[in-house]
């Protein structure tokens, strides 16, 4: 049996005697829980423990894999220098999850190091597993901004790469719960905090991982919590896998919460395919949202899928409305997927002989020339939503005063940069958050008010 186990901790740095003074008294239970966690750990003997922490380096659309033959690291930031360790790394099983990684072009791998030094989020666990246990090595990795799928199905290569390699692995995932939990606490209160919160320690406590993908965006978001996606790589580990589960604690004094599972692998159990039902449900959504298509969603959808298939531009359908066909304006087309952006790229101002021809140009580009992303991969595109704007023509404006979020984009322009920001977008509910952020994209410092102004209006096509 490979996947042995594995443990879900918070990594709170006052929980080390050496940072908290005194102070960590207020995480007792916590510490209690941990301490059991750890032998937990020592337990089972692991050759190998991999750990995912929110604070190894992070990007938005890949998954940084440590390299090296090990690291070392202390608690300097928190005042504790005299905390600290050295581990090595388990460079075998390491380069094997890089390679399945490599072969289904998935983005995960060793690139992309900005410090070899152990973060927080690796060494407090560390603290109390080296306590009790110290004969494994380590694989460490981060979380990213890529699908809550995605990072399921890292884990899943992650216990491939166990069992082709026979290692005793043990996953420990290292996450805070939401930092919204307290008025007095460090971040505030938001009532999306304690509902996460309950919510995770059911999923966790019950070993209900299916759950996980039903969490939204906003909710993640407004809760503030480092640890969902750490949480969802060890559950992807843990795939068609039969589990003894103990919930050890869940504490929220501090305003930040910290929860605590301890999860023993029994044997296998095909049910618990989560996976397999999670991708099938969304090939179901698929074709659900394809009948409620408009022709200008099912173009953008038609060109992404023939272009990512078989690397061929499609034909221009011959029965599309009269309107894509004869008339010319700019076009965006944007792509999401669990509600996160996966591409966005259009023209202003019409470049093409049609608006037809606008949507299938920025569609490709959409999908695998967007700087901020990795191209589309093909597994990916049951998973894709899709939404075009159709823009009017832009005029110029004297002041911020004539703009409105929900009905107007805006363009800022200063010299020969220029910036853009489509209206109704989730997140952007006043004027200078919208002008700041087109700004942003233009690189216009956002206190520059020498800038040309421009708004429009467009028509959103979405399912």
């Amino acid at each position: 049996m490979a996947i042995v186990g594995g443990i879900m901790v918070p990594h709170p740095p006052l929980i080390v005697p050496e940072v908290g003074k005194g102070e960590e008294r207020v995480i007792e239970e916590t510490t209690r829980a941990y301490e059991k966690a750890a032998e937990f750990v020592a337990a089972l003997k692991p050759d190998t423990i991999v750990l995912s922490s929110p604070h190894v380096v992070m990007y938005a659309d890949y998954l940084h894999i440590c390299p090296g033959n090990g690291a070392g690291g202390n608690l300097r930031q928190f005042n504790a220098p005299g905390a600290g360790m050295n581990v090595d790394y388990d460079c075998e099983l390491r380069d094997r999850i890089v390679e399945l990684c490599a072969e289904v072009n998935f983005p995960a791998g060793t690139e992309g190091e900005r410090s070899p030094e152990l973060d927080h989020g690796t060494m407090v666990p560390l603290y109390f597993i080296l306590k009790k246990y110290t004969a494994f090595k380590l694989v460490r990795l981060g979380i990213s901004g890529i699908s809550l799928l995605e990072h399921y199905s890292l884990g899943m290569m992650i216990k491939k790469a166990a069992e082709e390699l026979d290692r005793r692995v043990l996953y420990v995932a290292s996450g805070d719960l939401s930092h919204k939990l307290k008025h007095h606490g460090p971040y505030g209160f938001d009532p999306a905090g304690p509902e996460y919160d309950k919510r995770i320690m059911d999923v966790m406590g019950s070993g209900e991982f299916e759950r996980l993908m039903d969490f939204e965006p906003e909710l993640l978001e407004k809760s503030a919590e480092c640890g969902h996606r750490s949480f969802v790589i060890m559950a992807g580990a843990f795939d068609r896998t039969a589990l003894d589960i103990e919930r050890l604690s869940h504490q929220d004094v501090t305003g930040v919460g910290y929860g605590i599972c301890t999860f023993r692998v029994r044997g296998e159990d095909p049910k618990r395919n989560f996976f397999d039902k999670w991708y099938f449900a969304a090939k179901e959504k698929l074709e659900m949202r394809k009948s409620a298509e408009d022709e200008y969603i099912r173009l953008a959808r038609q060109t992404i899928e023939s272009y990512i298939k078989d690397g061929k531009i499609i034909k221009l359908p011959e029965e599309l409305p009269s309107e894509m066909l004869e008339k010319r304006a700019g076009a965006f087309v944007s792509l999401h997927i669990d509600g996160a952006l996966r591409g966005c790229i259009g023209t202003i101002l019409p470049v093409r002989d049609s608006i037809a021809e606008e949507i299938i140009s920025n569609a490709i580009s959409a999908s695998t020339r967007d700087p901020r992303f990795a191209p589309v991969r093909e597994d990916e595109l049951p998973f894709l939503e899709y939404s075009v704007d159709i823009l009017d023509e832009p005029e110029e404006i004297d002041s911020e005063d004539e703009l409105d979020v929900k009905r107007y984009g805006v363009i800022v322009t200063k010299g020969m940069k220029r910036g853009l920001l489509l209206p109704n977008l989730d997140g952007v509910d006043t004027i200078e958050e919208q002008v700041a952020i087109a700004k942003q994209k233009a690189g216009i410092p956002v206190s520059d008010k020498d800038v040309r102004l421009e708004r429009f209006e467009v028509t959103r096509h979405e399912v």
